[in-house]
């Protein structure tokens, strides 16, 4: 009888070369491996040589650099491309962790909670330090919305810091739900097919197939949602008063 996996081993992080401090584990993990992998691969790409008429992969690198400024430009103005390397940075790696775990055996880095918190966290505090550095003590016209009567404020002042403090964790929650629940539902499917075989599991297979692309998608879109909200977020700290 074959052997049956749990659909959550997948996401176990397991050490590759046991590392001990003192009393702490810093362990180089598989995590870690395919963090430094995507990081390879998206200089590689990013660093390419560079020809008059592009080939494939210099086209895909211009495509990228590309919709990132716009996305950048169009939520947050033009004057905000100091901060380009940045959702540039954040867009790639999401993106190639999240396309990255698709491959059969691969790790998946976004579907642990702890990276996308950290993520978020960056995005967060990064942020949140811009605003006060360019505004000051007027950052805070951010929780107290242009044209809003005065007697409402005393109620929407709070409402308005909460949600601020809950960005965190609706970005991190996202991004780390849609990929876990992504990938472990492919497990699923495809342990089906193993269990019933080639003939008898073709219908399965037929799903494997079809919630492939799907995740393929989710992968893509998610790297994009993540890294909106990262702009918008970033033209709250740049125009607070608006």
């Amino acid at each position: 009888m074959a052997e049956q996996h749990s659909p959550m081993e997948q996401f176990e992080i397991k050490p590759l070369l046991p590392i001990h401090f003192g009393g702490l584990d810093i362990s180089f993990t598989n995590s870690a491996l395919f963090m430094v992998l995507v990081l390879v691969l998206v200089i590689a790409l990013m660093t390419r040589a560079r020809s008059l008429v592009p080939g494939r992969l210099q086209s895909i690198a211009e495509l990228i650099y590309e919709f990132v400024d716009d996305m950048l430009r169009s939520v947050c103005g033009d004057h905000a491309r100091q901060y380009f390397p940045f959702v540039f940075t954040l867009f790639t790696f999401i993106l190639g962790c999240n396309l990255l775990g698709l491959f059969p055996y691969a790790f998946t880095v976004t579907s642990h909670i702890i990276i996308t918190v950290t993520l978020a966290l960056v995005v967060f505090v990064g942020v949140t330090i811009i605003g006060f550095a360019k505004h000051g003590i007027g950052f805070l016209q951010l929780f107290a919305p242009h044209g809003v009567p005065g007697w409402i404020m005393p109620f929407l002042i709070p409402i308005e810091v909460f949600s601020y403090f809950v960005r965190p964790v609706s970005l991190s929650l996202r991004l780390f739900a849609n990929m876990m629940a992504g990938h472990t539902m492919l497990k699923v499917i495809a342990g089906f097919v193993v269990m019933l075989g080639i003939w008898a599991g073709w219908a399965p297979l037929a799903f494997v197939i079809a919630l492939t692309g799907f995740e393929l998608l989710v992968a893509i879109l998610q790297a994009y949602i993540f890294s909106i909200l990262a702009c918008v977020y970033l033209n709250d700290a740049l125009h607070p008063s608006h």
